[in-house]
C-alpha cells in the first residue's frame, strides 16, 4: 500500500474534478481525498506513483510533496472511535466516486442495405 501527495496548481471547480477523474481512473487507487485550501491531493493504495504523476503533469504543474508506504489498518486499537470516523470518510469516498465515474454511452448502429435491383436511369 503506498500513499502520494502532490500539489497540483489547479484554478476552480472544473479543474479539480478533473483532476480526481483522471487520478481515480487508475487501477488499486483506494482513496482519493483532495485538499482545496493548499491544492493537495492524497492518494492512497495499491498503483504506481510515477503513472499517476505523469497523468497529471500533462494537464497541470504538479509537485511531489511525499511519496511512502501507506499506514495498514490492523484495526486492534480505538475500534469505536475508527468505525465512526472510517464511516464518515467511506461515505465522502463513495461520493467522490459516484460524481466522477463516467456515465455508460449507449450506440446504435443501423445499418443501410442498398437493394440490389434498384437502377438509377
Amino acid at each position: 500500500m503506498k500513499k502520494l501527495v502532490v500539489k497540483v496548481e489547479l484554478h476552480d471547480d472544473r479543474d479539480r474534478r478533473k483532476a480526481m477523474r483522471v487520478v481515480s481512473s487508475f487501477e488499486g487507487i483506494g482513496s482519493l481525498s483532495m485538499d482545496s485550501k493548499d491544492n493537495k491531493l492524497t492518494v492512497s493504495g495499491d498503483f504506481d506513483p510515477v503513472k499517476v504523476v505523469n497523468k497529471l503533469r500533462k494537464s497541470w504543474h504538479t509537485e511531489i510533496v511525499s511519496v511512502g508506504a501507506g499506514k495498514e489498518d490492523d484495526g486492534k486499537k480505538d475500534e469505536g472511535k475508527k468505525e465512526e470516523g472510517k464511516k464518515d470518510d467511506q461515505v465522502a469516498n463513495l461520493e467522490a466516486y459516484q460524481t466522477y465515474s463516467p456515465i455508460p454511452v449507449t450506440y446504435y448502429h443501423v445499418p443501410c442495405y442498398e437493394t440490389p435491383n434498384c437502377v438509377i436511369c
